[in-house]
């Protein structure tokens, strides 16, 4: 695998592991560790990205930016699914990180896909 390619997806991981944080350290950054339903969910899906992120910055696997993709997805959908979605802090936290995590592992897997886009 050519070098550029793999800095390329070191570098999405990273970004993952840096959302993963985010998304972690949200319920105390924007106030809503009192609200257990979106906290936990913050907290669980963060701890899962940044657990694959981490694994994937060690050995990449194609399968892991997928279960990215819907963990992400999950996340622009949970405050309806979960009935958070009238807090607006809240909801725009998970639908914003959901969005940039989306975009992360799914650019890893077209990177994957189309490696001549390196050349």
């Amino acid at each position: 695998m050519p070098s550029k390619l793999m800095e390329a997806r070191k570098s999405q991981d990273w970004i993952t592991l840096i959302l993963a944080i985010c998304l972690f350290i949200s319920p105390w950054v924007i106030g809503f560790t009192a609200a257990t339903v979106p906290a936990w969910n913050a907290w669980i899906v963060g701890v899962l990205l940044g657990a694959l992120a981490l694994a994937t910055l060690s050995v990449f696997a194609e399968w892991e930016e997928w279960v990215n993709v819907v963990l992400g997805l999950w996340l622009i959908v949970s405050p309806w699914l979960l009935h958070f979605a009238a807090d607006t802090y809240v909801m725009a936290t998970h639908v914003v990180l959901g969005v940039l995590v989306v975009a992360a592992s799914a650019w890893a897997v077209w990177d994957l896909r189309h490696p001549h886009a390196h050349a």
